[in-house]
This record gives C-alpha cells, structure tokens and sequence, in this order.
C-alpha cells in the first residue's frame, strides 16, 4: 500500500488517538505478564465453561441466556467467547496490521496486539463512566478504529454493542437508545451530538456521551472525547476487567443488531456471544473464503456498521482470521469509495446490488466516452469473457483466447477499479439484477452470492470458486439446516433455519419472536425460495412483498421489476404495486447523476439514460423536461417496453396496465431506500398515494 507506515509499537506501546481520525498521543499502559492473553494455557478467561445449561432456545430479555444448538449436525464445536477468539488471534496474528486508516492523506495501520490493547482500555473507560453488566454501548458513527474498539471494549466489559445508523432521525435514535439500555452513546460528529442533545432528557439511562473524529463545539457535562476514555480506562486496574471477562458465558448477548424498519418499528436482534464467534470461526472458514495461512487478507469497510453483514464479516470475522481491515473515508458512499479501493486494493469485496449496479453504470459511462477502437476492444474482449464463464462456471483454467483477453485487456480495467488483487467480491442484502451479474462476468469478475438475514447473525447459504450457479444464492454453510414449508407446485416455500447462528430472540418484544421462532425452535425467515436436486438455493421472493390481488392472485413483484429494468436501460427503479387492487400497476424512476457532495439524485440522466432517450428519438437530458411534458417519444418507448414484459407474463393477472414516471429517483434522504439501498415498500405506497389512488380511479369511472 502506498504512502504507509506502522504506528508505533513497542515494549511501552503506544497508538495515536484522538477526536480529529486518531491525530493525539495516548500512551497505553503495559500489559503485565500475568495479565497477558495466553491461549494455548487454560486458566483465568480461557475455556470459561457454561452454567448448567439453559432450556429455552429464545429469550426477549438482554440479560437473559439462551440454550446454544450445539447438538446441530456438523456445529458441535466447543463454545467460546469474544475474548478467547481474541485472545486465539493474538497468538497468532498478534504482529499483523489489523485495522488501517488515513492521516493527513497517510495510511497508519494498527497491529493486532494494539487492537486487543486498546479495546482493554476502551472498556475500563466505559466502566468508569458507569457502564453497567447488560447495558448497551450505542455507536453512532462513519466506520473507523474507534468503532471498532467500541464494540470490542462494550463485550469485554460485559456491555452489548449496539449499532445506529448514521442516517437516523433523533426520534429514531431515541428509541434505539431506550430500548438496548444505553448507558453510553459513542458517535463522530457534532451533527450527530446535536441528534443527542434534542433528546437526552428523555433517556434518563444515557451518562455519558463519547466523540470520535471531531471533538465537541464547547465543554459540556458529561460529554467526552475517546481520548479522555482511554485516559480515565487507565485508573480501572486490569484484574477489575479480567473478573469481567472470567464470568462471561457464550450463551449471553453481546450484540443487538436494529433492523432498517421497513414494515415498522426497527426490532432488536439480539446475538449472543456464540452467534458471534461461531460465524468468525466456523462459516466463512468451512467455504474457504478467507485463508490466513497463506496470506492476510486485505478488505475495506465502508458499508454501515450497523448492518449485520458489515459488522460480522468487516468485525467480527476479520478478529478471528487477522484480516487487515482499512477504512474508507466518511464519504465514501459519496463517491470516494473508488479513491480507497485503489490505493488498498482489497482481496475481497462486499456490496449492496445498488453499490455493483452504480459501478456498473460508471463503467458503461466510460465506455461510451472513450475511443471507437478501445471501446469496441473492450465490449469484443467481455462477450468473449462472458461467454466462457457462462460455458465454464467453475474456477477450472480457461482456453488460451480467454487468458490472453484477461490479460491484455480486462486485467487493466479491473486494476482501474481497484480489484486487481480481488479473488472473491460478493453481494448482498438484496437481490441483484441479472444483467448487473452478467455485466461483471464479462469482466471476470463473478460476483458471489450470500443469503442470510440479522436473525441468523449474517450468511446462511454462500456461493464460492466451488459451488457457484448463476441466480443462486449458493449451498448451506457448514453447522447449519435448512427446511422449506408451504411448498407451492414449483417447489418454493417458506426458507426455515436452525443452527448456532440462530439469533437470541427480538428484544423487549416477544409476540414478535414467537411470530419468527416455531415451538420447534425453527427459524422462520419470510423469504420464499427453492432447493434444487444439489441443494442450491434460489431466492424467488418474500412473504411479506407478496401481491395478492382482489382476484386472489398471487405475484412476485421481483421477478417484473427485473423484467421491466432489463427491458428499459432507462429505468433505475421499478416498483410493482396491485396488493387488493383489481390489476397491477407500476411507478418507475429514471437513471440519474448523482450530486458528487451529497450523494442525492439529480435531476440530470446518466449517460445511458440520454443515449436511450437519442435512440427512441428524444433530445431530453433531464428528468424534468421528461416528465413534465410527457416527453412523447420516451414516454412511448416506455409503454412498448413493457408491453414486451406483458407478453412473456406467465398470466394476464401478471400484466402491468398502468404506470408513471416520478420526477426524482429512490433516496435514503428521501425516505424510500433504506441505509443499504433496500426498497422501502410501505413508505412508497404512503409517499405517492395519490398517484397510484389515480391509477384506479380512473379505472373505475
């Protein structure tokens, strides 16, 4: 990596920290011998043994303890906690960069025996500002080291790391806040301690509250810096935190993971310690994604902490396979996210679909401004890529032509983006559209597959360099068990899981848990898919986005949106709307430049868009000028595209009869995308009510 350097470690070690992306000397205090992690010695923190154990498999209570599932199939592994999975690293790692960040426009890096140090002294600060046993530490900020010690220190010290996003509304992070019994709130800016400082008042269980990155306006009661946490973590003897830790048990919460609340109120997903280190230990290490043998993994986090898929596979994964995690900077879903993957040039890549379909969007932009030659070059040399990777979908050697084409040409555009050295790049979260996946196939670039929800504490089904089809979400990770209920004549049903990953139940909220959790113990996703003769899962939607119509039919809104996206290059998003409405219906977006500072659509279409628009014989660069004189020639191309998705609908009733154009693209500011671009169905339907009641109205008259 250019322009780097260590931080500083020694037999007195010391990292830089402070409020301003660790600029300020702190000097942590030496580890004693006797307090030194020792894995391979049982004794004081090592191999803690569980209570008599429980009988309930759920709990809705934060300090409760849970039954683990020990007697799955392939997971009967011995349990452990956060700290013995630390502490096992440390012997191993102990001396590699763990964690990455910018000063001053220089890398600094982090090793893993200074992680583990100052996680220590995060959690005897957090103690001395009266963190109490099953009370949560709430972290509400950009990904960075201090988030990462946060939560590790919250564990040590026998709290619950709980993760906020960024985005939320006040009102929103008071709830959360009330909720997981935060005693402590970590956040980044003075914009979110504003958000704060409206509602403290009404969380009389809030003391404290700790800055990282920019320091507060003014000196106020009871407001720190991580600085001075650090500083007061150095009064707290260690033996104090090492009876903490002694007494920890796999089987009580660590985690609580807030669900984006698309169909409500978020609910807290409880995680146990167990949930966290078995997924770090046994999931990803079973599918050969990370092999920290050979070499260190190198990965950017950037997507939002608070998500389970972040926090489990940047965090919690990376702890146990001494994964050299950098971050990227705040903006970094502004746009500067292209900027760090090319200077840290990860090994593996995780993204949201929207994040592929904006890369994707960039390239075709490229593409189209660059040379007759190179661009006829480049589009020769992926159909000829494409074509072998759909011919040979494993990871066996290619014929000579496809190397060379590799080599010659594609290897250069993927060095562009940052992946040279990228073996493995998945999506998740959402599905993707096919012609997103086709698109980097013809890269050679293959795009894995992970399924999974915060109730199973991340991936349940994965797809690798071993087990990859096209659409399919892979095979079940090792430890796991999967079941289909309410299958249809196709084969799809309810996906229903058990295993270690399962989650410890809502918290505070136990009709909600009952509703997802069978008196078998199963977990009962929501999610409709199918299992194919080799145990593949494919995804074909969920329970919940399900349209019935007043005639009774059942439609898959999914599978038309993808069909009238790939139809119309125009359309960014689609949203298939005839829940109890007597025909479907349809609001479409159109793709737009995003504003390089704040990440908000505009109202100026993508390159793509205009061409679409100059094929169909229009002259219309904005959305504006489009909708607001239903420009004539779009407009009609529109209609003939999906007319063309109508013709291959399986049943009339799968016919859209109507549709409009909105005047400004989906948005997390805008209320319709949640914090990883997921639709918010619920909030479209309320937002644009008027026009979709004008659909129907004008039918009835």
């Amino acid at each position: 990596m250019p322009d780097s350097r260590e931080a500083p470690w020694d037999s007195q070690p010391h990292v830089s920290l402070g409020t301003s992306s660790l600029t300020d000397a702190c000097t942590l205090s030496k580890v004693a011998p006797s307090q030194a992690p020792n894995p391979s010695s049982p004794g004081k923190g090592q191999d803690a043994q569980l209570s008599p154990p429980e009988e309930a498999l759920w709990t809705t209570r934060i300090d409760g303890r849970v039954r683990l599932r020990v007697d799955c199939g392939s997971a009967q592994q011995p349990p452990c906690t956060v700290h013995q999975m630390f502490c096992r690293t440390l012997e191993k790692y102990g001396g590699l960069r763990a964690l990455g960040f910018k000063r001053q426009g220089v890398w600094e890096h982090i090793s893993y025996s200074q992680y583990y140090l100052l996680a220590r002294r995060a959690a005897k600060g957090f103690l001395k500002l009266g963190l109490e046993r099953a009370h949560s530490v709430a972290i509400l900020g950009s990904n960075s080291p201090e988030w990462f010690f946060s939560a590790v220190g919250t564990v040590f010290a026998g709290g619950v790391a709980t993760g906020i996003y960024t985005t939320s509304s006040p009102e929103a992070c008071q709830y959360i806040i009330h909720d997981c019994r935060a005693n402590i709130i970590v956040l980044d800016s003075q914009e979110q301690l504003a958000k704060i400082l409206q509602i403290w008042k009404t969380l009389p269980r809030l003391k404290a509250v700790v800055m990282y990155r920019e320091p507060p306006p003014e000196k106020m009661a009871r407001v720190y810096t991580m600085e001075d946490v650090l500083e007061l973590g150095a009064q707290v003897p260690e033996e104090d935190l090492d009876t903490i830790l002694d007494m920890q048990r796999p089987n009580q919460c660590c985690v609580v993971i807030y669900t984006s609340g698309t169909t409500g109120l978020p609910k807290g997903v409880m995680l146990s310690q167990d949930n966290i280190t078995w997924m770090a230990q046994y999931s990803l290490q079973e599918s050969y994604i990370f092999h920290p043998h050979d070499k260190q993994e190198v990965i950017v986090s950037y997507l939002p902490l608070s998500h389970v898929a972040a926090q489990i596979y940047d965090l919690w994964v990376g702890i146990h396979t001494g994964t050299h995690v950098c971050f990227a900077e705040p903006d970094a879903m502004k746009g500067s996210i292209m900027d760090t993957l090319r200077e840290v040039e990860p090994t593996f890549y995780l993204a949201v679909p929207r994040i592929w379909e904006k890369i994707m969007e960039h390239i075709q932009e490229v593409i189209a401004s660059s040379g007759f030659v190179w661009r006829r070059v480049l589009l020769w040399a992926m159909s000829v890529m494409l074509e072998q990777n759909l011919a040979c979908p494993d990871s066996s050697p290619k014929p000579i032509k496809a190397r060379l084409v590799d080599y010659l040409v594609l290897a250069k555009v993927r060095q562009a983006l940052g992946f040279a050295r990228c073996q493995m790049s998945f999506y998740g979260a959402a599905p993707i559209a096919a012609e997103v996946e086709l698109f980097f196939l013809g890269l050679n670039l293959r795009l894995y597959s992970a399924y999974g929800l915060s109730e199973s504490s991340g991936i349940q089904f994965l797809s690798g360099t071993s087990n990859y089809r096209l659409r399919s979400s892979g095979k079940l990770v090792p430890g796991c068990q999967v079941k289909l209920v309410n299958q249809d004549a196709d084969g799809a049903g309810e996906i229903c899981l058990w295993g270690r990953s399962i989650f410890m139940g809502y918290l505070n909220k136990e009709d909600k848990t009952c509703e997802c959790i069978d008196a078998d113990g199963w977990l009962h996703t929501g999610d409709i898919g199918r299992l194919d003769a080799d145990g593949f899962l494919y995804i074909t939607g969920r329970i919940k986005e399900l349209i019935i119509t007043a005639g009774g039919e059942n439609v898959s809104p999914v599978p038309i949106e993808d069909a009238v996206r790939k139809e119309l290059p125009i359309i960014n998003c689609a949203m298939l709307i005839g829940d109890q409405r007597k025909f479907l219906s349809m609001l479409l977006t159109l793709k737009c430049i995003l504003d390089p500072d704040t990440f908000e659509p505009t109202d100026h279409l993508t390159e793509q868009a205009v061409e679409f628009c100059q094929q169909v014989g229009s002259t219309a660069t904005t959305i504006s000028k489009i909708v607001g004189t239903r420009d004539e020639a779009v407009y009609r191309a529109i209609e003939e595209g999906i007319q063309r998705v109508n013709r291959k609908a399986v049943a009339r009733a799968h016919h859209i009869q109507k549709w409009a154009v909105l005047e400004r693209d989906f948005s997390i500011s805008g209320g319709e995308l949640g914090p990883t671009m997921k639709l918010k169905r619920g909030v479209v339907l309320e937002k644009y009510k008027a026009i979709i009641d004008s659909f129907y109205q004008e039918q009835s008259k």
